[in-house]
């Protein structure tokens, strides 16, 4: 960040009195400027024994698979951000939303929330950020061809839960290629 959103003056680095981080802060206004993690809200919509997937259109990681997700918008739920994402990535409707992996991932400053869904019925198509969308069982699954770490450790986690018939909630945080599972 170089200048100031407020006033448009230029910003320096600076811990500004009473905080412990180092923030932009506006020379002339004063205006401390914080940056805080973006949100990623997304699903592992379910119909049946298969989930839905989609190869991605954009950059980063064209070409590869993913689950439906994408960055929250301002004014908006979590839970409705990530039907949101599946309906604009999938065309597909979401429902029986329930929160099932967080993961942190703190070198790209991004926190991703994940939720199991259901599909009631096997709708589902191409959006504008993706080239394929398919249901996948299990042993269909691309492991080699998914896009994030996230997704695999979501996919995994979803498999080996649906086997014991429980889905607690996950919380993973991943530093550079160190994780940490927190069950």
């Amino acid at each position: 960040m170089n200048f100031c959103s407020q006033c448009g003056s230029a910003v320096e680095l600076k811990v500004p009195a009473g905080d412990s981080r180092p923030r932009y802060v506006c020379g002339s206004c004063q205006t401390i400027h914080y940056q805080n993690p973006n949100i990623v809200a997304g699903c592992i919509p379910v119909y049946q024994d298969k989930v839905l997937l989609c190869r991605r259109a954009i950059e980063p990681r064209i070409g590869l698979w993913t689950l439906p997700a994408g960055f929250m918008e301002n004014g908006e739920a979590v839970e409705v951000a990530a039907a949101r994402e599946t309906r604009e990535e999938a065309c597909a409707e979401a429902s029986n939303l329930q929160l099932y992996t967080v993961t942190s991932i703190v070198h790209v400053n991004q926190v991703q929330m994940l939720y199991l869904a259901e599909l009631a019925v096997p709708e589902f198509g191409v959006g504008e950020e993706t080239l394929e969308v398919g249901l996948f069982a299990e042993d269909e699954i691309p492991w080699q061809e998914l896009a994030f770490e996230t997704i695999h450790n979501a996919l995994t986690f979803y498999f080996a839960d649906r086997k014991q018939g429980e889905f607690p909630l996950r919380h993973i945080s991943i530093e550079r290629n160190r994780r940490q599972h927190k069950d």
